[in-house]
């Protein structure tokens, strides 16, 4: 299966469980792995044989940041369903760093893998 990648995207929302996490949005970065066949968009060179992802992108910020869940498992897969309404996408992997979340690491992440129910 071929792939589509959208990596480091930087959001802001509010996540955690602490209240001081529910205060105020924090930094996360989102890694997607869209799962599609690229075959009809490399002969036909175009956007309708293959999956919009700047559109993609669009609606995937507008959820992350209105959306106020406090596990970072529950928002990849919120992510990982709004992937999958594009019938183009056959799976998706979804990867969420949340930066400083653990003293002495980099970022704390989740990763999950969806597919298209038959």
């Amino acid at each position: 299966m071929d792939k589509i990648m959208i990596r480091d995207l930087a959001l802001r929302t509010i996540i955690g469980t602490l209240p001081a996490e529910r205060r105020e949005k924090q930094d996360i970065v989102i890694n997607l792995e869209l799962q599609t066949d690229l075959t009809a968009a490399g002969r036909s060179d175009d956007l309708n044989d293959t999956v919009d992802y700047k559109a993609l992108k669009k609606r995937i910020i507008g959820r992350v940041e209105s959306s106020q869940f406090l596990l970072l498992e529950r928002l990849a897969a919120e992510i990982a369903s709004l992937c999958l309404e594009e019938k183009k996408i056959a799976a998706v992997k979804v990867t969420i760093d949340k930066p400083g979340a653990l003293r002495f690491a980099r970022s704390a992440a989740v990763e999950i893998f969806r597919q298209q129910q038959p």
